[in-house]
């Protein structure tokens, strides 16, 4: 007689925590892009706080004046479009290239146009070397964000791509040390060897220029990523399925969906950082303006620092919020988050304890948007289209947030003609509603959490 017996069933395997797995070399490519990225941040947070004193020195007016004021809204919006034409570029070819190139060329272009902003002289041409930094900018982030996201494993793509953006942070963090240490309005170093000295502002610009050795351990030590290989080794089997095509993204309804969310989403986020978020060193200027020049670049400085913790503390909740929550549900948090506080702080900024605790809550939102970018872009492209689709969304953005911060000049000449109390305020107010568009565009997002990334159907 025959025993039947049950067949013996295993019990469901236990999902991977996001760290384990991971190879040597897996940590040593989020280790290189990060630096990457950090370096680069740091680049543009030196830039942000030298800013108005370096073109105050270089026009020859206060810095409370309002052509500085103007000057310092077209070096950014230099840096914005800069940002957008390199980054296109770079995209492009960092399908078409690969990876690991594109990200050595985009490194060197930062470091070397950053240092050469030491250099300027003249306003215009402090603002034609922010457009040649900016173009650094955009490649090597969409190179280290799409090398990271197809060479790490799938159960760690979201984390890792999160920490990538929160410990870029840090680069701002760093650049906001530097100011605190190195830079002071009426500071000159090198007196002995230089006629006058080097002002202060100088040699930030000449110290962000060292990332440019980060280039060795990138030629070096990276190699691209299998899924590149494949879909290059492909493109030269089908012409339909080139590299880096404009055409075929535009072309296919599924893809050009995608980019025109990433447009939308990026422009309401970049728009809100950097056309408002980031004017908070001005917000401060326009705040206590009766303080000592000594005094206002220490608030200024730790002011910063504390908006770069609530950004790095927003990117990490953001991600937290990706991968458990889903996407879309971050992203809805971190726009209206970002509209709310910018109202708030923009409004009511008074004193320096106000300074303190409100711009960590402005960056946690503000800054966080930015990290869900990071997350969200390579996931919603095919491999072939991924470094392409990934600048494109974020470095068009950029085109409309040079314009709105132009726009933003006439927008506070028309409110001090209107005999508003403060025009200045209530004009970053009036910008801060572009994170209403970013909450519009979620309609059209889709929902990538616990998906593969996509491949061409």
């Amino acid at each position: 007689m025959s025993v039947e017996t049950s067949p013996v069933v295993s019990p469901p395997a236990q999902p991977l925590r996001w760290y384990q797995g991971l190879t040597k070399y897996h940590w040593w490519v989020f280790i290189v892009g990060a630096l990457a990225w950090l370096f680069d941040c740091a680049d543009q947070r030196i830039f942000m706080l030298a800013r108005t004193p370096a073109l105050s020195e270089l026009l020859g007016l206060p810095q409370t004046d309002g052509h500085v004021v103007d000057y310092a809204t077209y070096a950014t919006a230099s840096t914005m479009v800069g940002w957008a034409v390199g980054g296109l570029f770079f995209g492009i070819m960092g399908d078409r290239w690969g990876r690991v190139k594109t990200l050595s060329i985009s490194i060197l272009v930062y470091s070397l146009f950053t240092g050469l902003s030491g250099l300027a002289h003249t306003g215009w041409s402090f603002c034609l070397y922010r457009f040649l930094m900016g173009g650094g900018i955009g490649g090597a982030f969409a190179a280290a964000a799409t090398l990271i996201a197809e060479t790490l494993p799938e159960h760690a793509r979201a984390t890792c791509l999160g920490l990538f953006s929160a410990l870029s942070v840090l680069g701002n963090m760093s650049g906001s040390l530097l100011a605190l240490v190195l830079f002071a309005p009426e500071q000159r170093y090198f007196s002995q060897w230089v006629e006058g000295g080097i002002a202060g502002w100088r040699l930030l610009f000449f110290v962000g220029a060292l990332p440019a050795f980060l280039v060795v351990f990138v030629i070096l030590t990276l190699k691209e990523s299998a899924q590149w290989q494949a879909a290059r080794k492909l493109a030269r089997e089908n012409i339909e399925r080139q590299l880096g095509d404009l055409r075929s993204m535009f072309g296919h309804p599924r893809w050009r969906t995608h980019t025109l969310v990433a447009v939308g989403m990026a422009t309401a986020g970049i728009v809100g950082v950097w056309g408002v978020g980031f004017f908070s060193p001005e917000l401060i200027n326009d705040a206590l303006r009766d303080l000592p020049k000594t005094e206002l670049s220490r608030v200024k400085s730790v002011g910063t620092l504390l908006q770069d913790v609530g950004g790095f503390l927003g990117i990490l909740t953001l991600t937290f919020l990706a991968t458990h929550v889903g996407r879309r549900t971050g992203f809805a948090i971190a726009f209206l988050g970002g509209f709310v506080s910018i109202c708030v702080t923009f409004l009511t900024l008074q004193s320096k304890w106000q300074a303190y605790a409100m711009l960590p809550i402005v960056g946690l939102f503000t800054i966080g948007v930015m990290g869900g970018f990071v997350i969200y872009f390579p996931e919603i492209f095919p491999t072939r289209l991924r470094s392409t689709g990934t600048a494109f969304g974020y470095n068009v953005a950029r085109f409309s947030a040079a314009a709105v911060m132009l726009l933003g000049n006439n927008i506070r000449d028309a409110l001090r003609a209107l005999e508003f109390a403060n025009p200045f305020r209530v004009g970053m107010v009036i910008l801060s509603g572009i994170y209403l568009l970013g909450l519009v565009v979620l309609i059209w997002a889709p929902e990538t959490r616990g998906r593969p990334l996509p491949e061409d159907e």
